[in-house]
Protein backbone atom coordinates (compact mmCIF):
# COMPACT_ATOMS: atom_id res chain seq x y z
CA UNK A 1 0.00 0.00 0.00
CA UNK A 2 2.69 2.54 1.08
CA UNK A 3 4.51 1.95 -2.21
CA UNK A 4 1.10 2.99 -3.96
CA UNK A 5 0.63 5.64 -2.23
CA UNK A 6 4.67 7.05 -2.80
CA UNK A 7 4.04 6.73 -6.46
CA UNK A 8 0.41 8.92 -6.39
CA UNK A 9 2.16 11.43 -4.60
CA UNK A 10 5.09 11.23 -6.85
CA UNK A 11 2.97 11.63 -9.72
CA UNK A 12 1.13 14.95 -8.61
CA UNK A 13 4.68 16.00 -7.84
CA UNK A 14 5.38 15.48 -11.72
CA UNK A 15 2.03 17.22 -12.50
CA UNK A 16 2.85 20.39 -10.69
CA UNK A 17 4.08 23.66 -12.80
CA UNK A 18 7.61 23.26 -10.10
CA UNK A 19 10.73 22.17 -12.14
CA UNK A 20 13.35 21.17 -9.75
CA UNK A 21 17.38 21.08 -9.39
CA UNK A 22 18.30 18.12 -6.67
CA UNK A 23 21.93 17.79 -4.85
CA UNK A 24 21.58 14.48 -3.61
CA UNK A 25 24.81 13.07 -1.42
CA UNK A 26 24.59 9.61 1.03
CA UNK A 27 21.45 7.91 1.38
CA UNK A 28 18.91 9.13 -1.25
CA UNK A 29 19.21 6.97 -3.89
CA UNK A 30 16.15 5.49 -3.78
CA UNK A 31 13.86 8.41 -3.59
CA UNK A 32 15.96 9.75 -6.96
CA UNK A 33 15.33 5.92 -9.13
CA UNK A 34 11.70 6.39 -7.76
CA UNK A 35 11.25 10.22 -8.59
CA UNK A 36 13.00 9.65 -12.16
CA UNK A 37 11.00 5.78 -12.75
CA UNK A 38 7.54 7.75 -12.04
CA UNK A 39 6.64 8.70 -16.13
CA UNK A 40 6.30 12.61 -16.12
CA UNK A 41 10.21 13.10 -14.31
CA UNK A 42 11.23 15.30 -17.11
CA UNK A 43 8.38 18.10 -16.20
CA UNK A 44 9.79 18.37 -12.39
CA UNK A 45 13.49 17.12 -12.70
CA UNK A 46 15.90 19.93 -14.79
CA UNK A 47 19.10 18.16 -13.53
CA UNK A 48 19.98 15.76 -10.31
CA UNK A 49 23.65 15.44 -8.97
CA UNK A 50 24.96 12.92 -7.08
CA UNK A 51 28.43 14.87 -5.44
CA UNK A 52 29.25 11.78 -3.60
CA UNK A 53 32.52 11.93 -3.28
CA UNK A 54 34.80 14.73 -0.78
CA UNK A 55 36.09 15.95 -4.47
CA UNK A 56 32.85 16.05 -5.71
CA UNK A 57 30.96 18.38 -3.42
CA UNK A 58 34.01 20.72 -2.62
CA UNK A 59 33.71 21.33 -6.60
CA UNK A 60 30.05 21.22 -6.00
CA UNK A 61 29.99 24.54 -3.11
CA UNK A 62 33.20 25.82 -4.26
CA UNK A 63 35.03 25.45 -0.79
CA UNK A 64 36.30 22.31 1.88
CA UNK A 65 32.91 22.36 4.32
CA UNK A 66 33.32 22.03 7.68
CA UNK A 67 31.10 19.36 7.47
CA UNK A 68 30.25 17.03 4.40
CA UNK A 69 26.93 15.67 6.33
CA UNK A 70 26.00 19.05 7.77
CA UNK A 71 22.55 20.69 7.66
CA UNK A 72 24.95 23.98 6.98
CA UNK A 73 26.00 21.92 3.82
CA UNK A 74 22.73 20.47 2.95
CA UNK A 75 21.78 24.03 3.16
CA UNK A 76 24.30 25.65 0.68
CA UNK A 77 23.41 22.74 -1.55
CA UNK A 78 19.65 23.51 -2.00
CA UNK A 79 20.83 27.42 -2.29
CA UNK A 80 23.51 26.15 -5.30
CA UNK A 81 20.30 24.16 -6.80
CA UNK A 82 17.40 26.66 -6.48
CA UNK A 83 20.04 29.05 -8.55
CA UNK A 84 20.75 26.47 -10.93
CA UNK A 85 17.18 25.62 -11.49
CA UNK A 86 16.01 29.52 -12.04
CA UNK A 87 18.83 29.28 -14.83
CA UNK A 88 17.13 25.68 -16.64
CA UNK A 89 13.78 26.47 -15.71
CA UNK A 90 10.99 27.34 -18.15
CA UNK A 91 10.42 31.56 -17.56
CA UNK A 92 7.94 32.13 -15.29
CA UNK A 93 7.60 28.61 -13.91
CA UNK A 94 8.20 28.32 -9.98
CA UNK A 95 11.39 26.45 -9.15
CA UNK A 96 13.13 24.28 -6.09
CA UNK A 97 16.43 23.64 -4.99
CA UNK A 98 17.37 20.39 -2.71
CA UNK A 99 20.05 20.09 -0.50
CA UNK A 100 20.74 16.45 0.70
CA UNK A 101 23.64 15.08 2.72
CA UNK A 102 23.98 11.82 5.14
CA UNK A 103 25.56 9.63 7.07
CA UNK A 104 23.98 6.15 7.35
CA UNK A 105 24.61 2.73 7.94
CA UNK A 106 27.85 1.21 6.60
CA UNK A 107 29.53 -2.07 6.41
CA UNK A 108 31.60 -1.27 9.50
CA UNK A 109 29.73 0.28 12.97
CA UNK A 110 29.93 3.88 12.99
CA UNK A 111 30.88 5.90 15.75
CA UNK A 112 28.72 9.07 15.18
CA UNK A 113 24.87 9.22 15.18
CA UNK A 114 23.37 7.57 11.80
CA UNK A 115 21.46 10.78 10.52
CA UNK A 116 20.60 12.76 6.78
CA UNK A 117 20.24 16.50 6.53
CA UNK A 118 17.75 18.12 4.00
CA UNK A 119 16.86 21.42 2.83
CA UNK A 120 14.55 22.97 0.48
CA UNK A 121 14.33 26.34 -0.99
CA UNK A 122 11.82 28.23 -3.42
CA UNK A 123 11.46 31.80 -3.86
CA UNK A 124 9.97 32.91 -0.99
CA UNK A 125 10.54 29.74 1.43
CA UNK A 126 13.25 27.94 2.78
CA UNK A 127 12.97 24.70 5.08
CA UNK A 128 15.59 22.80 6.20
CA UNK A 129 15.41 19.36 8.84
CA UNK A 130 17.96 17.04 10.23
CA UNK A 131 16.67 13.67 11.43
CA UNK A 132 18.63 11.58 13.93
CA UNK A 133 17.92 7.35 12.89
CA UNK A 134 17.75 5.02 16.46
CA UNK A 135 21.46 3.81 16.35
CA UNK A 136 21.45 0.09 15.28
CA UNK A 137 17.35 -0.38 14.68
CA UNK A 138 17.71 -0.66 10.73
CA UNK A 139 19.67 -1.90 7.99
CA UNK A 140 21.39 0.42 5.24
CA UNK A 141 18.82 -0.26 3.02
CA UNK A 142 16.06 0.26 5.88
CA UNK A 143 17.80 3.48 6.71
CA UNK A 144 17.57 4.52 2.82
CA UNK A 145 13.88 3.67 3.08
CA UNK A 146 13.45 6.23 5.54
CA UNK A 147 15.30 8.80 4.47
CA UNK A 148 14.15 8.62 0.95
CA UNK A 149 10.56 9.20 2.10
CA UNK A 150 11.21 11.81 4.15
CA UNK A 151 12.82 13.70 1.04
CA UNK A 152 9.98 12.47 -1.19
CA UNK A 153 7.31 14.53 1.07
CA UNK A 154 9.41 17.17 1.86
CA UNK A 155 9.75 18.12 -2.10
CA UNK A 156 5.77 17.24 -2.40
CA UNK A 157 5.83 20.25 0.30
CA UNK A 158 7.70 22.44 -1.49
CA UNK A 159 5.30 21.49 -4.35
CA UNK A 160 2.37 21.93 -2.80
CA UNK A 161 1.41 18.92 -3.11
CA UNK A 162 -0.51 16.80 -0.28
CA UNK A 163 1.23 13.99 0.88
CA UNK A 164 -0.27 10.84 2.74
CA UNK A 165 2.05 8.30 2.96
CA UNK A 166 4.35 7.23 6.22
CA UNK A 167 7.66 8.15 6.81
CA UNK A 168 8.51 5.00 8.80
CA UNK A 169 9.65 6.90 11.68
CA UNK A 170 10.12 5.39 15.25
CA UNK A 171 9.48 6.86 18.30
CA UNK A 172 13.26 6.94 19.14
CA UNK A 173 14.13 8.98 15.40
CA UNK A 174 14.44 12.19 16.30
CA UNK A 175 13.50 15.29 13.72
CA UNK A 176 14.44 18.81 14.07
CA UNK A 177 12.96 21.63 11.79
CA UNK A 178 13.37 24.76 10.29
CA UNK A 179 11.11 26.82 8.37
CA UNK A 180 11.73 30.41 6.89
CA UNK A 181 9.41 32.33 4.54
CA UNK A 182 10.47 35.67 2.89
CA UNK A 183 8.92 38.72 1.90
CA UNK A 184 9.51 40.98 -1.70
CA UNK A 185 12.14 42.44 -0.09
CA UNK A 186 14.03 39.65 1.59
CA UNK A 187 14.10 38.40 -2.07
CA UNK A 188 15.46 41.58 -3.25
CA UNK A 189 17.94 41.86 -0.65
CA UNK A 190 19.37 38.50 -1.07
CA UNK A 191 19.36 39.30 -5.06
CA UNK A 192 21.57 42.46 -4.57
CA UNK A 193 23.85 40.74 -2.36
CA UNK A 194 24.12 38.00 -4.49
CA UNK A 195 22.86 34.78 -2.53
CA UNK A 196 20.37 34.64 -5.72
CA UNK A 197 20.92 35.24 -9.19
CA UNK A 198 17.37 36.76 -10.06
CA UNK A 199 14.06 37.02 -8.99
CA UNK A 200 10.74 36.34 -12.06
CA UNK A 201 8.12 38.58 -12.04
CA UNK A 202 5.87 36.53 -14.25
CA UNK A 203 3.21 39.57 -14.97
CA UNK A 204 2.57 38.02 -18.61
CA UNK A 205 -0.48 35.95 -19.53
CA UNK A 206 1.22 35.02 -22.90
CA UNK A 207 2.48 31.43 -22.36
CA UNK A 208 5.03 29.58 -24.31
CA UNK A 209 6.53 26.08 -25.12
CA UNK A 210 10.04 26.68 -25.49
CA UNK A 211 12.58 27.19 -22.60
CA UNK A 212 14.35 29.95 -24.83
CA UNK A 213 13.75 33.79 -23.81
CA UNK A 214 14.03 36.63 -26.05
CA UNK A 215 15.56 39.27 -23.73
CA UNK A 216 15.08 43.43 -23.59
CA UNK A 217 17.63 44.39 -20.51
CA UNK A 218 17.61 48.20 -19.29
CA UNK A 219 17.40 50.27 -16.51
CA UNK A 220 13.49 51.13 -17.93
CA UNK A 221 13.44 54.80 -15.85
CA UNK A 222 11.20 54.99 -17.33
CA UNK A 223 9.63 52.34 -19.51
CA UNK A 224 8.59 53.41 -22.53
CA UNK A 225 6.70 52.84 -25.92
CA UNK A 226 10.08 52.34 -28.04
CA UNK A 227 10.60 49.45 -25.41
CA UNK A 228 7.58 47.44 -25.87
CA UNK A 229 7.54 47.92 -29.51
CA UNK A 230 11.29 46.75 -30.01
CA UNK A 231 10.77 43.89 -27.90
CA UNK A 232 7.48 42.67 -29.98
CA UNK A 233 9.58 42.87 -33.12
CA UNK A 234 12.53 41.27 -31.81
CA UNK A 235 9.84 38.32 -30.64
CA UNK A 236 8.37 38.28 -34.20
CA UNK A 237 11.72 37.79 -35.61
CA UNK A 238 12.99 35.16 -33.58
CA UNK A 239 9.99 33.17 -34.36
CA UNK A 240 10.35 31.01 -31.06
CA UNK A 241 10.74 32.21 -27.65
CA UNK A 242 9.59 33.38 -24.35
CA UNK A 243 9.43 37.52 -24.40
CA UNK A 244 10.51 39.43 -21.13
CA UNK A 245 12.11 42.51 -20.01
CA UNK A 246 15.48 42.24 -17.88
CA UNK A 247 16.54 44.63 -15.30
CA UNK A 248 19.67 44.90 -13.54
CA UNK A 249 19.85 45.69 -9.36
CA UNK A 250 23.72 45.82 -10.03
CA UNK A 251 24.95 48.61 -12.73
CA UNK A 252 28.68 48.53 -13.89
CA UNK A 253 29.24 52.54 -13.12
CA UNK A 254 26.74 53.62 -10.84
CA UNK A 255 25.54 52.43 -7.20
CA UNK A 256 23.02 49.61 -6.81
CA UNK A 257 19.29 50.20 -7.13
CA UNK A 258 17.34 50.51 -3.89
CA UNK A 259 14.93 48.09 -3.24
CA UNK A 260 12.35 50.78 -3.45
CA UNK A 261 13.74 51.66 -6.86
CA UNK A 262 13.59 48.38 -8.16
CA UNK A 263 9.96 47.78 -6.85
CA UNK A 264 8.98 51.25 -8.79
CA UNK A 265 10.27 50.25 -12.10
CA UNK A 266 9.15 46.78 -11.56
CA UNK A 267 5.60 48.12 -10.76
CA UNK A 268 5.18 49.61 -14.68
CA UNK A 269 5.63 45.94 -15.83
CA UNK A 270 3.00 45.10 -13.65
CA UNK A 271 0.52 47.67 -15.20
CA UNK A 272 1.00 46.52 -18.64
CA UNK A 273 0.93 42.67 -17.74
CA UNK A 274 4.42 42.43 -19.64
CA UNK A 275 6.89 39.81 -17.46
CA UNK A 276 10.28 41.03 -15.86
CA UNK A 277 13.42 39.45 -14.44
CA UNK A 278 15.38 41.20 -12.06
CA UNK A 279 18.83 40.17 -12.34
CA UNK A 280 22.42 41.36 -10.31
CA UNK A 281 24.64 41.31 -13.38
CA UNK A 282 25.23 44.00 -15.51
CA UNK A 283 27.59 42.83 -18.07
CA UNK A 284 26.31 40.84 -21.14
CA UNK A 285 28.69 38.18 -20.89
CA UNK A 286 27.71 37.31 -17.40
CA UNK A 287 23.93 37.60 -18.44
CA UNK A 288 24.45 34.61 -21.02
CA UNK A 289 25.60 32.66 -18.26
CA UNK A 290 22.39 33.56 -16.22
CA UNK A 291 20.19 32.50 -19.33
CA UNK A 292 21.96 30.35 -21.98
CA UNK A 293 20.31 30.00 -25.02
CA UNK A 294 18.63 32.91 -24.73
CA UNK A 295 18.27 36.11 -27.63
CA UNK A 296 19.20 39.39 -25.94
CA UNK A 297 17.61 42.54 -27.63
CA UNK A 298 20.13 45.40 -28.17
CA UNK A 299 20.54 48.88 -29.80
CA UNK A 300 23.42 49.26 -32.52
CA UNK A 301 24.61 51.24 -29.97
CA UNK A 302 25.29 48.93 -27.12
CA UNK A 303 26.28 46.49 -30.42
CA UNK A 304 29.29 48.72 -31.37
CA UNK A 305 30.08 48.87 -27.15
CA UNK A 306 29.78 44.93 -27.26
CA UNK A 307 32.59 44.66 -30.08
CA UNK A 308 35.16 47.43 -29.22
CA UNK A 309 38.41 46.02 -27.55
CA UNK A 310 38.27 49.28 -25.76
CA UNK A 311 35.64 47.50 -22.96
CA UNK A 312 38.36 45.05 -22.71
CA UNK A 313 41.00 46.70 -21.49
CA UNK A 314 42.07 47.46 -25.07
CA UNK A 315 42.42 43.69 -25.90
CA UNK A 316 41.03 42.70 -29.32
CA UNK A 317 41.78 38.87 -27.78
CA UNK A 318 39.80 39.02 -25.04
CA UNK A 319 36.55 40.67 -26.72
CA UNK A 320 36.80 37.85 -28.75
CA UNK A 321 36.96 35.08 -26.32
CA UNK A 322 34.24 37.05 -24.42
CA UNK A 323 32.06 37.02 -26.76
CA UNK A 324 32.61 33.75 -28.03
CA UNK A 325 32.13 32.37 -24.29
CA UNK A 326 28.93 33.77 -25.05
CA UNK A 327 27.96 31.93 -28.04
CA UNK A 328 28.94 28.68 -26.37
CA UNK A 329 25.92 29.23 -24.28
CA UNK A 330 24.02 29.26 -27.27
CA UNK A 331 23.04 33.05 -27.18
CA UNK A 332 22.29 35.51 -29.99
CA UNK A 333 21.88 39.30 -29.87
CA UNK A 334 19.07 40.95 -31.71
CA UNK A 335 20.47 44.41 -32.72
CA UNK A 336 17.89 47.47 -33.38
CA UNK A 337 19.05 50.44 -35.44
CA UNK A 338 19.67 53.47 -33.01
CA UNK A 339 21.82 56.79 -33.37
CA UNK A 340 25.12 56.65 -32.33
CA UNK A 341 27.71 59.79 -32.42
CA UNK A 342 24.24 61.82 -34.30
CA UNK A 343 23.09 59.42 -36.59
CA UNK A 344 20.82 56.71 -37.59
CA UNK A 345 23.33 52.88 -37.56
CA UNK A 346 22.36 49.70 -38.06
CA UNK A 347 24.29 46.47 -37.40
CA UNK A 348 25.80 46.24 -41.30
CA UNK A 349 27.36 49.71 -40.57
CA UNK A 350 29.40 48.27 -38.05
CA UNK A 351 32.85 45.88 -38.84
CA UNK A 352 31.66 42.79 -36.33
CA UNK A 353 34.29 39.91 -36.57
CA UNK A 354 34.20 37.59 -38.73
CA UNK A 355 33.96 34.50 -36.04
CA UNK A 356 31.27 36.00 -34.08
CA UNK A 357 29.00 37.05 -36.80
CA UNK A 358 26.40 34.71 -36.72
CA UNK A 359 25.74 35.71 -33.12
CA UNK A 360 24.02 39.31 -34.61
CA UNK A 361 21.15 39.48 -36.08
CA UNK A 362 19.85 42.65 -37.40
CA UNK A 363 16.48 44.51 -37.27
CA UNK A 364 15.57 45.97 -40.35
CA UNK A 365 14.93 49.52 -40.11
CA UNK A 366 11.62 49.58 -41.62
CA UNK A 367 10.48 47.09 -39.51
CA UNK A 368 11.55 48.92 -36.19
CA UNK A 369 12.85 52.97 -35.64
CA UNK A 370 11.96 55.16 -32.84
CA UNK A 371 14.09 57.71 -32.02
CA UNK A 372 12.81 58.17 -28.37
CA UNK A 373 14.90 57.66 -25.24
CA UNK A 374 14.53 57.43 -21.47
CA UNK A 375 16.91 60.35 -20.94
CA UNK A 376 14.75 62.16 -22.91
CA UNK A 377 11.58 61.62 -21.39
CA UNK A 378 13.57 62.21 -18.17
CA UNK A 379 14.53 65.66 -19.17
CA UNK A 380 10.97 66.32 -20.36
CA UNK A 381 9.85 65.90 -17.10
CA UNK A 382 12.31 68.02 -15.64
CA UNK A 383 13.89 64.89 -13.92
Amino acid sequence: MTEACVRAVVESIHSSPTQAVLYLSGGASLALGILMSVPGASNTVLEAVVPYSRMSMIQLLSKIPAQYSSQQTADGMALLAYNRALKLSSPGSPVLGVGFTGSLATSRPKLGDHRFHLSTRTSDRHWASTVTLSKGLRSRDQEEKVSSYFLLKAIANACKVSSTFDSEFTESDVAEEFERFFDEDQELEQLINRQICFKVYPFSSDKSNSDRKIILSGSFNPLHDGHIKLLEVATSICGDGYPCFELSAINADKPPLSIPQIKERVMQFEKIGKTVIVSNQPYFYKKAELFPGSAFVIGADTAVRLINPKYYDGSYTRMIETLSGCKRTGCTFIVAGRNVDGSFKVLEDFDVPEVLKDMFVPIPAERFRMDISSTEIRKSRGV
